[in-house]
């Protein structure tokens, strides 16, 4: 029998995100449902082409600060398994800027923990995104 993952998996990288080992982390036979919450860049923001987005983070107080979010998440909604992995510096049209997978018994509890996690990291995860347009660039208002 494979053990339930207890810790979380949390990574910044400036390398492009791979799905399939965070996956891979919160796959266990224990589990009913695995989802996953994959923020793509787009090709358009505010009705302007974006280019491509850069992402700066304050990465010692980001880390710790994604850690909190996700045993939170834990205690919150026990037995789930996350792995959770922001993009750092930049990131193209169509490639993934945040991942977040969620290993639960059931959907129920791996949905709502999935929005948790999403929904607060971007509302207090130090993480800010830098838009590029054809007009110029600008420092979005909302974190990740």
């Amino acid at each position: 029998m494979t053990a339930i993952p207890k810790e979380p998996y949390i990574l910044l990288t400036h390398d492009p995100l791979d799905r399939a080992a965070l996956i891979a982390y919160v796959t266990v036979p224990e589990y009913g449902a695995i989802t996953v919450f994959e923020g793509i860049v787009r090709n358009n923001s505010q009705k302007q082409a974006t280019l491509y987005l850069e992402y700066e983070a304050y990465e010692v107080m980001a880390l710790e600060s994604l850690r909190r979010i996700a045993e939170d998440a834990q205690m919150r909604w026990p037995g789930i398994g996350i792995a959770a992995a922001h993009r750092l510096g930049r990131v193209e049209i169509s490639e993934a800027s945040v991942i977040i997978a969620v290993g639960s018994a059931h959907r129920d509890e791996g949905f709502t923990a999935c929005r948790y996690i999403i929904d607060t990291l971007k509302s207090s995860v130090p993480i800010w995104k830098k838009e590029f347009t054809p007009d110029g660039s600008y420092w979005v208002e909302e974190q990740a």
